[in-house]
């Protein structure tokens, strides 16, 4: 009985991945959106620090998602999304903001990041079958969070500590604002999208 419903639950995971990789552009931009949805409603998951700029939120755990459930490019693609119609005005960046002066700002460098992890995550998720299993995709999560959106952030967020605020933090400080406050939260939303990861992905080349 066990044997059958694990093997059931297989068929149905390969059988979503191979049709969401088959879908016309069209439908692929319909889940990108959706996916764009999902980051800007875990952006109002917010807690507001008192001695930084960047507020603990829940956008990168859908980030790291969407890299997986939409693939090489398409998670990617979702982040653009989410980046461009907030640029223009809709609300959905942290705290129901929008607008250019938010991509421009001190938090702005991680929502470029977002569009580089998702892209990471994706392109290996896809592509490399032995990347699906827990540990390499604890690590690969670990580099698309602490290295590609925490560190696009860090330097937009020293850039506006200098230009705006007319300071000049050392690397230490910056990096005490910007990443120390949110390791272990991060830490648990990278172990928390392993494990969904690890269970919803197939082992077999669905391409």
């Amino acid at each position: 009985m066990l044997t059958t419903l694990t093997d059931s639950l297989t068929r149905k995971k390969f059988a979503f991945f191979r049709w969401r990789y088959n879908l016309a552009t069209t439908q692929k931009i319909a889940l990108a959106f959706g996916m764009a949805v999902l980051t800007g409603l875990m952006a109002q998951v917010r807690i507001p620090l008192p001695f930084t700029p960047v507020p603990i939120t829940g956008q990168t755990f859908a980030v790291l998602l969407a890299g997986v459930m939409l693939g090489k490019n398409w998670g990617g693609i979702s982040m653009v999304v989410y980046a461009g119609l907030g640029v223009i005005g809709l609300p959905w960046f942290t705290g129901f903001g929008g607008g250019p002066a938010i991509l421009f700002g001190p938090t702005g460098g991680y929502i470029f990041g977002f569009i580089l992890a998702a892209l990471f995550i994706g392109h290996i998720s896809d592509r490399y079958i032995k990347a699906r299993k827990f540990v390499p995709m604890f690590l690969l999560m670990l580099i698309a969070n602490f290295i590609l959106i925490h560190g696009t952030g860090l330097v937009q967020l020293a850039f506006w500590l200098s230009l705006v605020k007319g300071s000049s933090p050392t690397f230490h400080e910056v990096l005490a604002m910007g990443t120390v406050p949110f390791i272990a939260g991060d830490l648990i939303k990278v172990v928390t999208a392993s494990v969904i990861v690890r269970g919803i992905i197939p082992r077999e080349d669905f391409r």
